[in-house]
């Protein structure tokens, strides 16, 4: 006798039949649910011990891929890279400083589409243990120290929101002070489109800080390409480097392929928009293997150090020295602490050290309260600079360039 398991069926709790089949189907799945730790499959947090390459399909041992920066074994081609393990392949270890880690994109806009876009962040952040999606910082690349951005493609696309502006461009303000060559690492589908003209608006806020810091303080920008690199970040920080390097069979463009072969009604060439059919036409310098990209970077800003001829430049306005805006913060509070006994002492003392740079009487508050607010004494940027850079002892990495020419000269 032989039986049909398709078309066995029985009655269920519900009240109506269903075929055996589906009765252990549903009970498998009823077991997963209940499982500890259980999270849902194709999800990004549960990645096996093997995965897929998206190119040549050729079954890969993560362990062995992260070992070899996540570049195939069978054809060579570069697999998504999260931005935390680039910062572990360029950064020496133990070296990095994250900056702004706790700024967290808000919904301006109230946008809503088929999920809210706060709904889209929180789920954003959940997977990939990130703010947003860019992660900025200084440190040391073979010694050198750098300020570095990552754009990290798995936060909704490194999509360009007020965040990603915000967090670039404090980055590059703090290099231009600090005399540091900035590396920004593009990964971004474009502007993010939920935050609407504000997104687009940091097109032009990066790029009027990149001005600062190239054209002025005659500062180094290497802009480093992967795949892919599209859309409002093509069109602002990606192609203003000094120095624009890619990775190999990067997509790197403006808008979509097929929006352009509709527009044209034309059929483009097969590798158009890739890294080496740009190169072919003059918008990148060099192509880069990912797993030489750190030796790269390193003999490119040891040569811009030991370049002859350099220009020495200045910072036009907004210059700080030694005195940061989280620096002033922490000052600040500490001079308005009543209860603090090395307040009122330590505020004296730079009053005095104040005097004496300036060479008159300055009437400046004992006890602190209005230390650092506009409008108190007849004081020169210059001299409060000096002041700060005596008692912090502190002295600008400008020093590293060996241009005595290049240390910051305020002008308010």
């Amino acid at each position: 006798m032989r039986f049909d398991l398709k078309r066995l069926e029985f009655f269920s709790t519900k009240g109506n039949f269903m075929s055996i089949l589906s009765w252990i189907e549903n009970h498998r799945k009823l077991n997963l649910l209940n499982a500890p730790n259980y999270q849902e499959p194709g999800s990004e947090g549960s990645e096996g011990l093997w995965t897929r390459c998206d190119h040549c399909g050729g079954i890969l041992y993560v362990k062995h891929l992260k070992q070899n920066h996540r570049v195939c074994f069978a054809c060579g081609s570069h697999l998504q890279m999260s931005s935390t393990e680039r910062i572990d392949s360029l950064i020496d270890a133990g070296t990095w400083r994250p900056f702004d880690e706790t700024v967290s994109p808000c919904d301006p806009l109230e946008f809503t589409d088929q999920k809210d876009y706060t709904e889209r962040l929180l789920d954003a952040q959940e997977r990939t243990g990130l703010q947003d999606a860019v992660q900025t910082g200084t440190g040391l690349l073979d010694g050198i120290p750098v300020a570095l951005g990552v754009m990290d493609f798995t936060f909704m696309g490194g999509s360009m929101g007020s965040v990603v502006g915000e967090k670039i461009t404090r980055l590059i303000e703090y290099a231009t002070q600090e005399g540091l060559p900035v590396i920004l690492v593009c990964a971004s589908g474009g502007a993010r489109m939920q935050e609407g003209i504000l997104s687009l608006m940091q097109m032009a806020k990066i790029s009027a800080a990149l001005h600062i810091h190239q054209n002025c303080a005659k500062l180094l920008y290497i802009s480093v390409l992967t795949s892919p690199t599209t859309g409002g970040v093509t069109a602002s920080f990606a192609m203003l480097g000094d120095l624009i390097f890619a990775e190999p069979k990067a997509l790197i463009g403006f808008a979509g392929r097929r929006v352009i072969e509709q527009t044209l009604q034309e059929q483009l060439p097969d590798d158009f928009q890739t890294a080496e059919y740009v190169l072919h036409h003059g918008l990148l310098d060099l192509i880069v293997p990912r797993s030489f990209l750190k030796q790269a970077l390193s003999e490119t800003i040891s040569l811009y150090k030991e370049a002859p001829l350099k220009v020495s430049g200045r910072i036009p306005f907004g210059e700080r020295g030694p005195l940061t805006k989280i620096r002033e913060e922490h000052l600040r509070r500490f001079t308005q602490s009543p209860k603090n006994a090395e307040s009122t002492t330590l505020v004296k003392e730079f009053q005095d050290l104040l005097t004496i740079l300036a060479g008159n009487s300055l009437g400046l508050n004992i006890d602190g309260e209005n230390l650092f607010e506009p409008g108190v004494g007849v004081l020169d940027s210059q001299t409060v600079n000096q002041a700060f850079t005596v008692a912090c002892q502190q002295t600008s990495r400008l020093d590293w360039l060996e241009s005595t020419e290049l240390e910051v000269r305020p002008v308010f």
